[in-house]
């Protein structure tokens, strides 16, 4: 007579960490880089949409001494630095990313994120342990996989 374990299957985060090789530091610095250069597009942008609305205002013959339009155009003019200092703030983030990036040393083990899995756990297990895994990566490839599948 056989016996069956009764089981279940559930999901966990399993945490991914990447050995630091030269191709790794590399396609970090690109894509940090790459999003330096697309929020300094989205400066510009925001600074010619501001120039150009108050463009917009001196065609039509706004009175800059009307109260209304001065109101309008310090709106605008708030609204634009409010934008600029966020993409400012997302800029500085990514340059400091990038010096981390810079100062991390060969082999040196760091975390690049979580992906979910799947996993069965059976009476018994020690769920504790089997929610403890990670894999380590080598240039896109599984090197390790850590902990109790």
């Amino acid at each position: 007579m056989e016996v069956s374990k009764s089981n279940l299957l559930l999901k966990r985060a399993v945490n991914v960490k990447v050995i630091v090789t030269p191709r790794w530091k590399e396609e970090v610095q690109q894509q940090l880089q790459n999003q330096i250069n697309q929020l300094d597009g989205q400066l510009q942008q925001v600074e010619a949409q501001g120039q150009r609305m108050l463009a917009d205002f001196q065609k039509q013959g706004a009175s800059l001494e009307d109260p209304v339009v001065a109101q309008q155009i310090t709106n605008l003019q708030v609204q634009v630095n409010q934008k600029k200092s966020e993409l400012l703030e997302k800029k500085n983030q990514i340059l400091q990313q990038l010096q981390q990036v810079q100062l991390l040393e060969m082999d040196q083990e760091v975390n690049q994120g979580q992906i979910e899995g799947f996993f069965r756990v059976e009476t018994g297990d020690n769920l504790i342990r089997k929610m403890q895994v990670e894999i380590l990566l080598r240039d896109g490839v599984v090197e390790e996989i850590r902990g109790d599948l």
